[in-house]
């Protein structure tokens, strides 16, 4: 893995983007080498810098980030890309999880949950805003809970799962409950094919939504 992280700054706001712009560049190894005020000029910067991240708005104007995201991906798909959501977007959280996103973060998130969030995802993990997870199952009815199917899991996999809920690492969780790392993969691969979630954003959320772990 290269040193040097290059971002693309996605949200049709000038002033989010220049901020945002300006606190990430002074951050050691971190690059914005792009922005774009909608889904269209953004796959237009895509095709010609080379972007390890991207931090993507939702609601856009031109082309949104479900639309943005899912054409980006078709043709990149070892892009990382992380939401930047407002509390307002929640009803969009499945459709950019099936989009293909990695993270989801909250615009008014501090700069260190920002910067946390786009290294883990660098490094291949996913990031959530536990604010805006608490925020989409608050909004979900009781009649969309009871519909989800249940799933017996073991001691073990309730463990790993609460884990993977905090954002942790496979290595981290690994070292927190004292086992191998190839055991935690192997938990985690289980954990999805059990509960048919296409990664682990969608784990997570059927985590919280099946009341197996806390918020």
């Amino acid at each position: 893995m290269k040193n040097q992280i290059n971002i693309i700054i996605v949200d049709d706001h000038s002033l989010f983007r220049n901020g945002l712009k300006i606190l990430l560049n002074n951050i050691e190894n971190i690059n914005v080498v792009a922005e774009a005020p909608n889904g269209k000029e953004y796959l237009d910067e895509i095709e010609k810098i080379d972007a390890d991240i991207v931090l993507m708005d939702i609601n856009m104007p031109v082309m949104d980030g479900i639309e943005a995201t899912k054409k980006s991906l078709e043709k990149f798909p070892n892009l990382k890309i992380i939401a930047l959501s407002m509390y307002g977007d929640a009803e969009y959280y499945y459709k950019m999880i099936d989009a293909g996103v990695k993270g989801f973060l909250l615009k008014n998130s501090d700069i260190k949950e920002v910067i946390d969030a786009i290294k883990k995802v660098n490094n291949g993990e996913n990031y959530f805003s536990q604010e805006l997870l608490y925020n989409v199952v608050k909004n979900i009815s009781p009649t969309e809970k009871t519909n989800k199917q249940q799933i017996k899991l073991s001691k073990r996999e309730l463990e790993v799962l609460r884990e993977i809920c905090k954002g942790f690492s496979n290595q981290e969780i690994a070292d927190e409950l004292s086992i191998s790392k190839r055991t935690v993969d192997k938990h985690r691969a289980n954990l999805l094919s059990k509960t048919q979630s296409k990664n682990t954003a969608s784990l997570v959320m059927y985590a919280i939504e099946n009341k197996l772990v806390d918020m």
